[in-house]
């Protein structure tokens, strides 16, 4: 799936094979503040196992997104990001307008994220604060990449 965005040289794919694994793991392992360390083998077997968006600038990919989901009650976006150089330009919000319209991602219960720092982003797109906060449990190892 290719989608066109408002900037018509910005496309958005769900093909696997154009994306640039060695960009993303290289981004994620060294300038993400939530997988620091994480190691290639983790990148690729994540990428396998979950839907996955590839933002392109002129065919190079700048941006990435990633979805867990089991495709009918339940999904949780990850690992969004657009390279430094190419942010301001509001490819985050085309790639996520993409994502948001997915078709195998509509109808679902609950469709969660987690962000320390780009909650007006994600308000845009319908997210909210957690309804029952007290209901929310994780298992959190932050730095288990680095160990």
């Amino acid at each position: 799936m290719i989608s066109p965005t408002n900037d018509s040289s910005f496309q958005v794919s769900t093909d696997r094979t154009r994306l640039d694994v060695t960009m993303i793991h290289r981004f994620l392992s060294e300038n993400s503040t939530w997988a620091v360390g994480i190691p290639r083998d983790v990148v690729e077997k994540s990428i396998e196992t979950s839907l996955c968006f590839g933002g392109y600038l002129d065919g190079r990919q700048i941006a990435f997104a990633r979805v867990v989901t089991d495709y009918a009650t339940t999904a949780h976006l990850v690992d969004v990001f657009v390279l430094p150089e190419y942010r301001g330009h509001g490819y985050a919000k085309q790639m996520l307008r993409v994502v948001m319209e997915h078709a195998s991602l509509q109808g679902l219960r609950r469709f969660t994220l987690n962000t320390s720092d780009a909650h007006s982003l994600y308000e845009r797109f319908g997210f909210r604060p957690a309804k029952k906060p007290e209901a929310l449990m994780e298992r959190y190892f932050p730095n288990i990449y680095l160990s």
